[in-house]
């Protein structure tokens, strides 16, 4: 297992083009167009995270719509500067524009995406001038998609989008995937040799390598066994590949803290998720990724940014404490029990992202700001 200085080492830099098959990422992804690389991570406002907070918009576990539209558009208007909700959104977007909705449905029924964001997000979409036949609301896994109800409140005209059925131990299966577009990096499970290609290959979803030009990446606030946190950049490395379970093949064979970012600087997905929207009106703060009601917590804010790195530092801080709030160490002391099994969590994927240069980590140079609505 490579150490966290090999790993710095070896992503941010020219070592990296060799042992994590980097050449074939970029041959790969020329052929695919990219209208937002002007937009490519950390995107135009590195550094800025702006959290919104509203007492009122949850009330016995539901979401209420006038709150989160409130939060939406002070959310956007305060990230971009702009003095209206819809110059925010033509910050990133324009008619012509085919765009991805990352929702998460993992910690269903407790914390997941919720309708009524998804709704405002579709809504700033279409003030941007995209058309609705245009948006694509995607989640890897079909099945998990419509267990979740996402389905259900989409509005009318807004397309679905899976890359497989469901979730498998393995997950190299190449259907729904895109043979010309992966990652090639020396790990695999337990059991396959690293000269099986099939094995140390992620490939990325047709959705965003052909279908889509631009991604909304709706995250949610969520703790994770191996990885320590689940936020914007684990809700890309793991919604966006196939196989993704050799990056935690065992509970100590635990290689998150490379695998994320590896995976993030993709230029595929580098180049095309340009804004991130981490859903924390609720939050999970142990054991993840399922969201287990003891651990569920009302948080009551929604972050916005298009730097992931920032974000992530900031939700990490956040769960964090919460944590200690509850009287429970911070992620990177804490220690295996039966609702978090892993030998060690691995939140450091944050700071390695930042060293490859997806985002700002430096906590003096994150500009955040916090506004109560």
């Amino acid at each position: 297992m490579p150490t966290r200085r090999s790993c710095l080492k070896s992503l941010a830099g020219g070592a990296a083009a060799v042992s994590f098959g980097l050449p074939e990422i970029a041959r790969a992804a020329e052929t695919q167009p990219n209208t937002a690389a002007k937009l490519s991570m950390p995107g135009p406002y590195r550094g800025r995270v702006v959290a919104v907070e509203s007492p009122e918009v949850i009330a016995q576990g539901a979401y209420k719509e006038a709150p989160v539209q409130k939060m939406m558009r002070r959310g956007m208007t305060e990230l971009t500067g702009t003095d209206g909700w819809v110059d925010a959104w033509r910050r990133f977007f324009e008619p012509g524009d085919v765009v991805g909705i990352k929702l998460n449905p993992v910690g269903k029924p407790n914390v997941m995406s919720d309708g009524t964001v998804v709704r405002e997000i579709i809504a700033g979409l279409e003030a941007a001038g995209v058309k609705r036949k245009d948006i694509i609301a995607y989640d890897r896994y079909r099945a998990q998609f419509f267990d979740a109800g996402f389905d259900k409140w989409l509005p009318d005209g807004v397309r679905t989008a899976y890359a497989t059925e469901d979730y498998d131990n393995i997950q190299q299966a190449i259907e729904g995937y895109d043979p010309d577009v992966y990652l090639d990096l020396p790990l695999t499970l337990p059991g396959y040799s690293v000269e099986n290609a099939t094995a140390r290959r992620s490939h990325a979803a047709r959705f965003i390598s052909r279908e889509v030009n631009k991604v909304v990446n709706l995250p949610v606030l969520k703790d994770h066994q191996s990885a320590g946190v689940t936020l914007a950049l684990k809700n890309m490395s793991h919604g966006f590949v196939n196989n993704v379970a050799r990056s935690h093949g065992t509970r100590s064979l635990n290689a998150c803290n490379f695998f994320i970012p590896a995976v993030v600087q993709m230029p595929v997905i580098r180049d095309k998720v340009i804004l991130h929207i981490l859903d924390g009106v609720k939050g999970c703060y142990h054991g993840g990724p399922g969201a287990r009601p003891q651990f569920v917590w009302e948080h009551r804010t929604l972050y916005f940014a298009t730097d992931p790195v920032a974000m992530d530092r900031i939700g990490w801080e956040v769960i964090d404490a919460k944590r200690v709030e509850v009287g429970m160490p911070k992620l990177v002391d804490d220690k295996p029990d039966r609702f978090s099994t892993f030998v060690h969590r691995q939140p450091e994927h944050v700071e390695i992202a930042g060293a490859l240069g997806l985002g700002e980590w430096d906590r003096k140079k994150i500009d955040m700001r916090s506004v109560r609505v």
